[in-house]
């Protein structure tokens, strides 16, 4: 695998997918270039051996999975599992401030975002928006202004002389993003604004009204190689755009023989509970269709596994005493198996053993994270997804500094070298059990 390549296309898919949906529509974008074919859930599908398809959920949610030409599904899928979404902030449904002289929009935080990142920080606002046509119907398009439109600006020092040993952020009032000096009477709403916008980026989508949005600002610095010896991956979204990507490009390049499956849900980042997130029925309802019998079924998924893969809390040299003496993760040396007695991850010792030894296969080193037993412990979709479906289920990633910051950063490597070892998994013609 060409790294400087795999990297090259790793940052242009994080610059495209600025919100789940834009991600959802590169991902679905890219499985239909490489001969995917797409369903929906309210029609028949007629499936075949060697077949590829992919459905989305929500526009927000993607499954992409493939029949193998050589063992049906029953016999066991090899399944990758990741998130489309991080934290953010969100329009509110009637956003606009005016005040002292400005014009301001009211956000709400989505996930467990940190906030003091996103002060001074060139924003710009992207999302979904639901509207009326000329005939009345009810219609839904992706928007991206992709220029700067807002920031945040810091309170000055001289205003606030403890900023730099105590100042705390109310999400409320401390973190509405300036747009623009206060507007004049007459200045269209914001909702207009969107309807202009529309118009930019679909000119024959025939707006007569903008109903409702799903919106959020985001940081239009561009993702780069960074480094003395450019070796770190700089962007925001890696947490876990990173990983959907990994996954999309280890099913690409899967052989086709054995049967592969991929889901990226939304929602993750506020507890997985929606009709796209992993706990909703996306997964268990797509695995039923697959193979409608019960009993057909229940062998799928006694014989199947899931990686869930979602990047990991490298170890930082500023901060290395919030991290377990022997389980600190260095940026690129190796994705990371992340382990938890208490079940917040869903690896147990067959299937960490099983992924050790498909990296030893690859020449990938591996490494192991366990978070401090006087600390607590984040969660993915790995324990929700063993725990709804049944599915034995293992949480990977690779090694991150900053998460949940406005720009998160990992090793140029990591990325690639998980790419290897999924796409081994897939490929895996032997038992996903212990014989």
């Amino acid at each position: 695998m060409d790294v400087d390549q795999f990297n090259r296309e790793l940052l242009a898919f994080l610059a495209a997918a600025s919100t789940p949906f834009h991600a959802v529509s590169a991902l679905a974008s890219r499985l239909q270039s490489a001969g995917f074919s797409p369903l929906r859930s309210d029609q028949a599908w007629s499936l075949e051996p060697g077949g590829r398809y992919y459905l989305t959920r929500n526009d927000s949610s993607i499954v992409a999975f493939t029949i193998g030409a050589e063992a049906a599904p029953e016999r066991g899928m090899r399944m990758v599992g990741a998130h489309t979404d991080s934290p953010c902030l969100m329009v509110k449904p009637a956003p606009e401030k005016r005040r002292a002289g400005y014009f301001q929009l009211g956000v709400e935080v989505y996930g467990g975002a940190l906030l003091n990142p996103w002060f001074d920080r060139d924003l710009s606002l992207a999302g979904r928006v639901s509207y009326a046509d000329q005939a009345g119907a009810l219609r839904t398009a992706t928007v991206d202004f992709r220029r700067p439109l807002a920031v945040i600006p810091s309170l000055a020092i001289h205003l606030d002389r403890e900023a730099n040993q105590s100042r705390s952020i109310n999400p409320q009032t401390d973190i509405l993003p300036v747009l623009a000096l206060r507007a004049e009477p007459g200045t269209p709403s914001f909702r207009e604004l969107l309807r202009d916008r529309l118009l930019v980026e679909h000119p024959d989508c025939g707006v007569r009204e903008v109903l409702d949005y799903e919106l959020c600002f985001y940081d239009t610095q561009p993702p780069a190689l960074v480094g003395l010896h450019e070796e770190f991956i700089a962007s925001a979204r890696l947490d876990n755009l990173l990983s959907c990507f990994t996954g999309l490009q280890s099913l690409l390049a899967a052989d086709r023989r054995q049967s592969c499956l991929l889901v990226c849900n939304d929602h993750e980042e506020v507890g997985s509970l929606s009709t796209s997130g992993a706990q909703g029925p996306l997964l268990l309802s797509t695995l039923r269709r697959l193979v409608p019998d019960e009993v057909t079924l229940a062998q799928l998924v006694a014989n199947s596994l899931m990686i869930s893969a979602d990047n990991a809390h490298g170890i930082h040299p500023n901060y290395a005493d919030k991290h377990d003496d022997n389980h600190g993760p260095l940026l690129n040396a190796g994705p990371v198996i992340k382990i938890n007695a208490n079940q917040r991850y869903a690896t147990n010792a067959e299937t960490a053993g099983l992924f050790r030894l498909l990296a030893k296969e690859e020449g990938v080193a591996v490494q192991s994270f366990v978070v401090r037993s006087d600390m607590g412990c984040g969660s993915t979709i790995g324990p929700i997804t063993a725990g709804g479906t049944g599915i034995r289920t293992l949480d990977i990633g690779v090694p991150t500094f900053a998460m949940h910051s406005v720009r998160e950063l990992a090793g140029r490597d990591d990325a690639a070298h998980l790419c290897r070892v999924l796409q081994r998994f897939y490929n895996h013609s032997g038992r996903l059990t212990p014989a």
